[in-house]
C-alpha cells in the first residue's frame, strides 16, 4: 500500500491509500493498516460508511482489488481511561504466574464502559494482581473472553502477554468447552439438539442481538437436565462465542432464559434482579503448560433457591 495522505477536520483524520496487496477483506485491510483499531471497530467503521473503496461503501467482507483507492475517516482519538484499582473481593477458582481463574457474580460488568466506569472485574483484578494492568489493552487488563453482566460463573484471565496470546488463539479457534446452566421458561419438547442458527445486531434495537438470514455463523448444543412443570433445566455448550449467543438461541427455541428481559417477558417472576444463566464450566489447555485444565463454579445461591422451591412440584429429574 502507498504511504498514505492525511487530513484532519472537526477532530476526525481522514486516510487515503491505495491497494497493493488484492484478495484481501476490506476489514483485515483496514486492521492491518490501523493496529490501534480492533476488529470490531474497524467492521463498525466500515458498516457506518466511514471507510468507502473508490467512493463507495462496501461490507468488511469485500475482497479489495489491486489499486483501488481506500479512504477511512478515523474517529477523534479517545484518551486512555484513567483505571484505578479497587479492592473488590474476587472469588478465585484458581491461580498461578500466568492465569487466574475467577467466579464472576451477576451483576458485575467485566470492564469499565460508557455508564459503568469501575465497579467492574478490571478493577478488582488490577488492585489483586497490578502486573495485570500491563496485559492487553488498557481498559480490558488481562481480559480473555466476557460474560454479561448478569450472568454469574467461570471466566479465565491472563496475567501476561503470551498467556493472553495462547488463551486468545484457543477461543478463536473453538478449542475451549463452555458449559452454561440455564433455567428456561415452559417444558422443552425435544431433549437434546443443536441450534445452528446465524445471529447479527437487531436492525430495530442495535443494542439487542437476534436470529439473521445474513447474520454470522451461530452453533449451541444443548440438553434438558431436570424438567419442571412450566419450567426446564438446560445445559447449553456453546460452540461458537456471539453476543448474548446462549440467550438469544434458547429464546428463538421458544424457551427464554428465566428472568431474561430482553430476550423473554418484561414481566418476570421467579428472578427480578437477574437472569438464570450461569458459565457452570470451563475446560482448556493451559497456555504456557499445556495441561488440560478444567474449572467449575457452583450455582449460586440466589439460583439454587429458585430451583429449590420449584422441585416439590416436580417429577423427576429427567436423565
Amino acid at each position: 500500500m502507498t504511504e498514505p495522505p492525511a487530513s484532519s477536520h472537526s477532530g476526525t483524520t481522514t486516510v487515503s491509500f491505495s491497494i497493493q496487496e488484492p484478495g484481501k477483506r476490506l476489514d483485515k485491510v483496514v486492521a492491518d493498516r490501523f493496529p490501534h483499531l480492533s476488529r470490531t471497530q474497524s467492521q463498525r467503521l466500515i458498516q457506518t460508511a466511514q471507510v468507502t473503496v473508490d467512493g463507495h461503501a462496501r461490507k468488511p467482507a469485500y475482497r479489495v482489488v489491486l489499486g483501488e483507492q481506500v479512504t477511512i475517516v478515523l474517529p477523534p482519538d479517545e484518551p486512555e481511561p484513567d483505571l484505578q484499582p479497587e479492592p473488590i473481593p474476587l472469588d478465585i477458582l484458581y491461580e498461578d504466574e500466568h492465569l487466574i481463574v475467577v467466579n464472576k457474580p451477576a451483576g458485575m460488568v467485566v470492564h469499565p464502559a460508557p455508564g459503568h466506569p469501575n465497579g467492574t472485574l478490571v478493577n478488582a483484578l488490577l488492585a489483586h494482581c497490578p502486573l495485570i494492568a500491563e496485559t492487553g489493552r488498557p481498559e480490558r487488563a488481562g481480559i480473555v473472553h466476557r460474560l454479561d453482566k448478569d450472568t454469574s460463573g467461570v471466566m479465565v484471565v491472563a496475567k501476561h502477554e503470551e498467556a493472553l496470546r495462547g488463551l486468545h488463539e484457543q477461543f478463536r479457534n473453538r478449542n475451549v468447552g463452555k458449559t452454561y446452566l440455564a433455567l428456561v421458561r415452559g417444558r422443552v419438547k425435544t431433549p437434546e439438539g443443536i441450534i445452528e442458527v446465524p445471529m447479527g445486531r437487531d436492525p430495530a434495537d442495535r443494542r439487542l442481538m437476534t436470529a439473521l438470514r445474513q447474520g454470522k455463523y451461530a452453533r449451541t448444543r444443548y440438553r434438558a437436565l431436570e424438567f419442571f412443570r412450566r419450567h426446564t433445566l438446560v445445559e447449553a455448550h456453546p460452540y461458537t462465542g456471539r453476543t448474548h449467543q446462549v440467550r438469544v438461541h434458547l429464546a428463538w427455541l421458544g424457551h427464554p432464559v428465566v428472568g431474561d428481559r430482553r430476550y423473554g417477558p418484561r414481566r418476570q417472576r421467579l428472578l427480578q434482579n437477574r437472569h438464570f444463566l450461569h458459565a457452570h464450566r470451563l475446560e482448556f489447555t493451559h497456555p504456557i503448560t499445556e495441561e488440560a485444565v478444567s474449572f467449575e463454579a457452583p450455582l449460586p445461591a440466589e439460583l439454587d433457591d429458585v430451583l429449590t422451591r420449584l422441585r416439590p412440584k416436580v417429577p423427576q429429574p429427567f436423565r
